[in-house]
């Protein structure tokens, strides 16, 4: 039977396999879309009672959440590229008969050019239209790239930095804590108290899970 990706955690996957495996040893895991990862196991998490083993992993290639994040503000501007690209062209081609119609005509009503110089108005409104449209899309895209590119430093508990990034944040916690224990005139309002500690809570809890998965 093939190894398999089990959610354990918030952004975290792990190996869910029939045999054991040691730490350091690479594997293939299989997508519920049938793709192949080759993964590096790091630590043994746990057997359920079907008898699978469960371990923390990384791909072997690499790719993580930040990698992930990048790629998609990556994909998210080459969309706002393409979309300012189409909007200069239909607003270019907006410009049709630009000299004709600057020239301030009036539509000759029975004219045989009656026709052609209103479907020429009614083409350019149409592509100007467009244009804006296309536009909206670029801002929508250039939008979740900046979205995606914030996200491209962040570390979680899918990483095995994790353990000491989660280190730091539980002290960073402990010490505002502390702070606002000290000096209940520097709480911000009735519940700081109560929501540092909850943050600390909150960091400690992560640290547990960043130790057994990576440690």
């Amino acid at each position: 039977m093939q190894n398999t990706y089990h959610k354990y955690a918030a952004n975290v996957f792990v190996a869910k396999c029939t045999d054991r495996h040691e730490k350091g040893e690479t594997i293939i895991l299989t997508t519920k879309y049938g793709k192949e990862h080759e993964c590096i196991v790091f630590n043994l998490l746990g057997r359920n009672k079907e008898g699978f083993f469960f371990y923390s992993i990384v791909r072997a290639d690499g790719f993580n959440a930040q990698e992930f994040a990048k790629k998609k503000a990556e994909r998210y501007q080459q969309w706002a590229q393409a979309a300012e690209n189409k909007s200069n062209e239909l607003w270019k081609a907006s410009h049709e008969g630009r000299d004709f119609l600057a020239l301030g005509e009036p539509i000759k009503v029975g004219h045989h050019s009656e026709k052609r110089h209103r479907a020429l108005i009614e083409r350019n409104h149409n592509r100007m239209s467009k244009s804006v449209e296309v536009g909206k899309k670029v801002e929508k895209h250039e939008s979740k790239a900046e979205y995606w590119e914030s996200k491209a430093n962040d570390i979680n508990l899918s990483m095995p930095e994790s353990v000491e990034f989660y280190e730091y944040k539980v002290e960073e916690a402990k010490m505002k804590h502390e702070f606002y224990k000290a000096n209940p005139d520097k709480r911000k309002h009735s519940f700081s108290l109560t929501y540092a500690k909850k943050a600390v809570n909150e960091a400690e809890k992560n640290l547990e899970t960043a130790k057994k998965l990576w440690e």
